[in-house]
This record gives structure tokens, C-alpha cells and sequence, in this order.
């Protein structure tokens, strides 16, 4: 099956863009991007045309926001539908972007049914399970899927992989705002944004994690493959930033922080028009196990606990 957004990016059309879950300041800002008529280069090829609300009642933080995101959105010109099923036809490539994670599964399949390449905000799903079953279900149909935090693609971020301050890459220590939301594993929430920071320097590899909380914050230690040990420290008190501490083989330097959503949206552009994540889903289901064994250390006091070993359960539990 040829990707819809494939057909129109080879005949010379904008992509037309449908977003799910207009309760998050994402739908407005990537809007804005992408409609912008002044737009060049990858953002000139794609449209977001149409939209629809979703919202989850028993999140404050999605349930109040609705109906202005909405708003926002009709004023620009969107078309606000009643359903993913009235959504799909109308578009070529969709975005999730439902602040909550727990409905992403049930609102990916049909469209990854439909054959639409997918985008899907962090957190990409409300358990590692669901998670794993996204990537399979998108697999099975060979359709194009990724998800990312907009950190990643931050320049003063991404570049650390190859810094030539730094050289190789032995250690991170990244940190960021680590609030937490009663439906979600605890770093799913807002620490998916630090830990996103720590496996963009430090890549895949990361074989046991352990994790220390208080009230004020958090510290997760990860040990790679090569004795490497990156870290993630959320924050909840004092002064609230992103960014690391990276050494390496040659020196030690700090990352940039967070440059706002045009690199990732440029990325997603990209994305739509090739087909080809920019991130494999291999690192994207790492890094959510990282945290979920993070959750596993904090329920058996501390403990190691292994990457292998949570994602071994969760493919048993995906649906």
C-alpha cells in the first residue's frame, strides 16, 4: 500500500493533515507552521485541513482546554469533524495529538487501517504495553509511523551525538520538568521530554535502570552497553530548565535547551512527504521502557531493573 501522503507529495499537492485531540498548545503552534503561507522549503508541503476535538473529562488539563484549542483552530481555517471516521477520508496523513495517552491505541488503529502515515505526541501511549502495540499494528500494515518529544530535534541537543568538544559519548546527565499526572506512569507525563534529551546524546543501548524520588524530584540512572551511565534528573522544585551535561572522550560540555517546536515540525514535514521516520521505532520503545523500569525500580525500592526484562512483559500484554 502506497502511503496517501506519498500520492499527493508525487503529484505535487500539500499534504492534507488531520489532527486528533485538539487539547494541547501543539495543535495550534504546528498549525501555524504548517499553514503558514509564507512557509518554505519541507513546511511548504504540507496543510493541516481538518480536525477532531477528542478530549479526555477526567484530565483537567485536556477536558478545559477543548474547546479553545477548537476554537483556535476553526478561526484558522480547520475543519472540525465529529469523528476519526469522518476525519479520515478528508486527509492524507494524520497527526495524534491527544494530550492523554491512554485512548493513542484505540485512536491510531483506524488509522493506521486507513494506510495514513501517523504521527503520535508524547507521550505516544498511557502504558509500554499499548506502545508496543502501536509500532506492531503500524508494522503489520506497513504504515509509516514515529513519535518524538520537539527536545530531540533541538539543535544544541541533537548535535551532541557528534560534538567535536566532546568526541565519543560515555555519559549524560540530562535533566528537565518532571510533573506527573495520576493516569500515566509516573515519567510518561513530563519527564518523557528529559528522558527524550538522554537517549537522543547517549542512543539505544541502555541495558538496566534504577531510580531514587522524593517529593521535589527525581533521579534515574540508566547503565549502557559499554559501562556507559546516563541519567535523568525530573524536577519539581526551584528553577525549571532543559538541557545536559555530556562527556565524552575528548571533553566535557553542556547541551543547548529547548529551541521551540520548528525543528520537530519540520521533521514531521519531512516525515510525511519520504514516509521514513527520522527515529526508529526500535529507540522509541526503548526509551518508554526506560522509564517504565523506572517505575519497576521505584516499586521494588531502588532495585535494577532491566530494559529487556519490562519489554518482555509488555509484548506479552500488547493488544
Amino acid at each position: 500500500m502506497t502511503p496517501s501522503s506519498a500520492i499527493a507529495a508525487d503529484q505535487g499537492k500539500p499534504i492534507r493533515v488531520g489532527i486528533i485531540g485538539l487539547d494541547t498548545s501543539h495543535v495550534v503552534a504546528f498549525t501555524k507552521s504548517m499553514n503558514d503561507k509564507n512557509a518554505t522549503g519541507d513546511l511548504a508541503a504540507v496543510e493541516v485541513v481538518a480536525a477532531f476535538p477528542g478530549g479526555s473529562p477526567d484530565v483537567p488539563t485536556s477536558r478545559d482546554r477543548v474547546e479553545g484549542y477548537t476554537k483556535q483552530l476553526r478561526d484558522m481555517g480547520v475543519e472540525i469533524v465529529g469523528s476519526i471516521d469522518e476525519l479520515l477520508p478528508k486527509v492524507d496523513a494524520v497527526l495524534l495529538e491527544s494530550v492523554d495517552g491512554r485512548p493513542h491505541l484505540e485512536q491510531a488503529k483506524p488509522v493506521i487501517k486507513a494506510g495514513k502515515p501517523l504521527f503520535v505526541d508524547k507521550p505516544v501511549a498511557g502504558t509500554l504495553a499499548d506502545a508496543v502495540a502501536i509500532y506492531r499494528l503500524a508494522k503489520e500494515h506497513n504504515v509509516p509511523c514515529f513519535s518524538s518529544s520537539s527536545l530531540r530535534f533541538s539543535p544544541g541537543i541533537i548535535g551532541m551525538r557528534n560534538d567535536q568538544r566532546v568526541g565519543e559519548v560515555l555519559g549524560c546527565d540530562a535533566y528537565g520538568p518532571c510533573s506527573l499526572e495520576e493516569h500515566h506512569p509516573d515519567l510518561f507525563w513530563y519527564g518523557i521530554h528529559g528522558v527524550e534529551i538522554l537517549f537522543t546524546i547517549m542512543g539505544t543501548g541502555c541495558e538496566s535502570v534504577s531510580r531514587t524520588q522524593t517529593a521535589d524530584g527525581e533521579l534515574v540512572v540508566g547503565v549502557w552497553n559499554g559501562k556507559r551511565i546516563g541519567t535523568f534528573r525530573g524536577l519539581r522544585a526551584g528553577k525549571s530548565d532543559y538541557g545536559a551535561t555530556v562527556f565524552g572522550s575528548k571533553g566535557i560540555a553542556p547541551s543547548g535547551s529547548y529551541e521551540g517546536y520548528e525543528p520537530l515540525v519540520v521533521q514531521i514535514a519531512k516525515f510525511l512527504q519520504t514516509g521514513k521516520p527520522p527515529i526508529s521505532a526500535e529507540e522509541t520503545l526503548e526509551l518508554y521502557a526506560f522509564m517504565e523500569a523506572a517505575d519497576e525500580s521505584k516499586r521494588q525500592g531502588g532495585k535494577p531493573v532491566t530494559i529487556a526484562s519490562v519489554l518482555e512483559k509488555a509484548q506479552a500484554a500488547a493488544r
